[in-house]
């Protein structure tokens, strides 16, 4: 085989590879648009995990859902958002000036929010994958190749006990213990 040959080969080769990747790379995420829904996103993933948590029936705890989400894909068609995120949810008691971890779940989903008359948006729907069997079939067909990857990278819980710990009013190396 002549280098010719050989060269139109590996450029053709390279080629359909740049075309195949650019297909699955997943759209970019607007920051702007991710700055205007992610608060939303995180107050509803607070608010549907009350009453989920151990700490929520110890009176004396005073627990509270915090949620970080991070984007994994963002798209906006006719008003309506389809963001694919990774959460993390963690609750969270105050004792003898300390906080405790209680609870916390961490998986991908997909929520879908729309944007009011207002301008503001509201969550319309959330899906999350299912326990067990079933939830790499869920997270495969949910999510394009590249953010399916990177649902399975793990969040810090740094933010989420910095918040803590300013909501409860502790000190910023006040130490974080198991419920």
């Amino acid at each position: 085989m002549s280098i010719h040959k050989w060269g139109t080969g590996v450029g053709a080769a390279l080629v359909l590879v740049a075309t195949g990747t650019w297909v699955m790379w997943p759209p970019g995420v607007d920051a702007g648009l991710w700055g205007e829904v992610r608060p939303v996103i995180e107050a509803r993933l607070a608010a549907d995990s009350r009453g989920s948590g151990y700490a929520e029936t110890v009176p004396g705890l005073r627990a509270r859902w915090f949620c970080r989400a991070e984007a994994l894909e963002l798209n906006e068609h006719d008003g309506v958002v389809r963001a694919g995120v990774n959460t993390l949810c963690m609750e969270y008691g105050v004792q003898d000036r300390s906080l405790v971890e209680c609870s916390g779940g961490r998986y991908p989903q997909v929520v879908r929010l729309e944007r009011r008359t207002d301008g503001t948006y509201r969550v319309v729907s959330r899906e999350e994958p299912p326990d067990g069997d079933g939830y790499a079939e869920w997270t495969e067909s949910h999510f394009g190749l590249l953010a399916e990857s990177k649902a399975e990278d793990s969040i810090s819980a740094h933010s989420l006990e910095a918040a803590a710990r300013a909501y409860f009013d502790l000190p910023e190396d006040a130490p974080v213990s198991a419920c």
